[in-house]
């Protein structure tokens, strides 16, 4: 079997060739995502039907050969298979059914409704026998953290002030929500590897917003318990951290603390910095600014060559510092890959 590189960096070589991959590569700003989403007729739909799901993933191998290919679905199926009621508003994002205290949670389903989770690890089963050998397959969760601030809002919030409130006003309802996640989250990403995936990650997309102490509290410490909790089960899993807008302290606690091997940067983080305390020990991926990737030209070869540069001779997996953006030209994609290629 041909070595798949994005696994092999995670296991903390040095890759001849640093591995690509992107955040949200399976999306809106490719035509044929498009036209299998009006096929679907809802996001829910895209994500729970296979052979939707199957074909959105394989599409950017198709057309680019990333050396990873990402499961598509949403990390909110995490709360939906627990009972939340969840809807996708065009143009608008996420509505789910608020959880603001504890006669709320106590109300959800106690484990994962297999008639929804059943249909992503199919999904993941064909399409990790559809790659190409080389070709890495991740899987995704997100952080319980961030599901949490989007079922206490029943939607995203600038700064997540009913979260940061509700564990400030109602500890005990919080921690129990985390509880509750940390338990669905680390089921979900072994029913994953079991289905096929090599490596998973875990998605804290508004660790930012945190102070140090509940980023501790919050995101690093609920995220090393989804770690053991799948190690207990899949002793060789290869996990991914990205706490998006984390501090240069944050991003070493999540490494040092949390028992990941690699973690993901946001395009604000200092490289240099996170080598220096980091590398070595840790795969870094990261962290191109997606809108260097919109600007394309001159501007965008120069942010790649920068990059590369300050990770040359680190486990690196390049990617960007956030989702790719619907309005990305495609032309601009593949000027970063003939770039990265040589």
């Amino acid at each position: 079997m041909a070595e798949r590189v994005v696994k092999a960096v995670l296991d903390g070589h040095v890759a001849s060739r640093t591995p690509i991959w992107m955040m949200r590569q399976a999306g809106r700003y490719l035509p044929e995502y498009r036209a299998v989403r009006a096929t679907a007729g809802d996001f829910l739909t895209l994500c729970y039907t296979p052979e939707h799901a199957i074909e959105v993933t394989l599409q950017p191998i198709r057309r680019f050969g990333f050396d990873a290919a990402i499961l598509f679905s949403d990390i909110l199926v995490v709360p939906h298979a627990l009972g939340c009621d969840l809807t996708f508003e065009q143009g608008e994002g996420p509505r789910l059914s608020t959880v603001t205290n504890l006669n709320e949670l106590n109300a959800l389903s106690t484990e994962l409704d297999a008639s929804k989770i059943d249909r992503v690890y199919e999904a993941v089963t064909e399409i990790r026998a559809r790659l190409p050998d080389e070709t890495t397959l991740l899987g995704f969760c997100g952080a319980p953290w961030t599901l949490a601030t989007y079922m206490i809002a029943g939607r995203g919030t600038p700064d997540q002030a009913p979260a940061r409130l509700a564990s400030m006003r109602d500890p005990a309802f919080f921690a129990a929500l985390i509880d509750k996640l940390v338990e669905a989250s680390a089921t979900y990403l072994i029913g994953q590897f079991r289905a096929g995936v090599d490596a998973v990650q875990i998605f804290d997309s508004w660790a930012g917003v945190l102070d140090p102490e509940a980023f501790e509290q919050w995101s690093v410490r609920p995220i090393r318990r989804i770690v053991s909790a799948v190690r207990a089960e899949i002793p060789e899993a290869r996990i991914i951290a990205f706490p998006k807008g984390a501090t240069q302290a944050g991003l070493t606690s999540m490494a040092l603390a949390s028992g990941v091997n690699g973690v993901g940067l946001d395009w604000t983080a200092d490289r240099r910095a996170v080598r220096g305390a980091l590398g070595g020990r840790f795969a870094l991926q990261g962290n191109l600014d997606p809108l260097a990737l919109i600007a394309g030209g001159a501007a965008l070869d120069r942010a790649i060559d920068t990059l590369m540069a300050d990770f040359r001779g680190a486990a690196h997996i390049f990617n960007l510092g956030h989702g790719i953006r619907p309005e990305t030209p495609i032309a601009h994609v593949e000027q970063m890959i003939r770039r990265l290629r040589g």
